[in-house]
């Protein structure tokens, strides 16, 4: 007995809320952009935390370096000057430094890349979740639009005076659930279709081509030469018949 009042309670209570939803989808809209706007600050925390990790292992390399270029000075020292025991003391410590360098390097590299992976996945939620927002804002004002368009028409032909009898409003109520399924089905759609992830790719994409001319730049006027990509292919200047010069 409990239980099946419990459950009318429940039936009554989602019903009401429900009402009270439909009446006011701005409400809804509003929440939800408060919503973001603290699944936002509370990610961006966890960004924070990441860097800070990210800052420390920087730190950590840069100490590293310093103590192995150290290190290595005071070993070819020590061995110019015959200090052949004291050249080996440091040789050891020469190599506890290289290795704990490689591995603050590696794990350096992972938490930049984490850290990238983490700041995209963010922009990209962030644009999707504000495209549906505007999405439903739009739809919204459609609906209002069409809604005052209808009641001028009906208030204009005199339906209201003429509507009556129980045949009347349920065809009403069918109607009104046709345009209900209509119009869950068009929010769907658009809730499916509204994250363009082309433009980022594109944006990825120039921004890469960017940082390689950058980088290009960079090596031609410090003088190095850069490896070719694996998969850009090599050309040969083409074969032509007759004497050359």
């Amino acid at each position: 007995m409990f239980n099946r009042i419990w459950n009318l309670i429940r039936g009554f209570s989602s019903l009401f809320v429900g009402g009270i939803e439909k009446r006011n989808p701005e409400a809804l809209i509003e929440a939800e952009k408060e919503n973001l706007r603290k699944q936002i600050a509370s990610y961006n925390e966890g960004l924070v935390a990441h860097a800070a990790i990210l800052e420390r292992l920087m730190t950590q390399v840069k100490r590293l370096e310093n103590d192995q270029r150290t290190l290595r000075a005071k070993i070819t020292a020590n061995l110019n000057a015959g200090n052949k025991e004291l050249a080996a003391q440091l040789a050891l410590n020469h190599q506890t430094v290289v290795r704990e360098l490689e591995e603050n390097r590696t794990q350096m590299t992972d938490a930049e890349k984490t850290y990238k992976d983490l700041t995209r996945a963010r922009d990209v939620a962030i644009r999707g979740a504000q495209e549906k927002i505007q999405n439903l804002k739009n739809l919204l004002g459609s609906i209002k639009i069409k809604e005052a368009t209808a009641s001028l028409n009906e208030m204009a032909s005199g339906m209201i005076s003429k509507i009556g009898g129980s045949g009347d409003t349920l065809n009403r109520v069918h109607e009104m659930l046709e345009e209900r399924h209509e119009q869950a089905s068009g929010r769907a759609r658009v809730a499916k279709d509204s994250i363009d992830m082309h433009e980022i790719n594109v944006q990825e994409a120039e921004q890469k081509a960017l940082a390689d001319q950058a980088l290009a730049d960079f090596a031609a006027k410090e003088g190095i030469i850069l490896d070719s990509p694996a998969s850009t292919p090599v050309t040969t200047p083409e074969k032509t018949m007759g004497t050359q010069s």
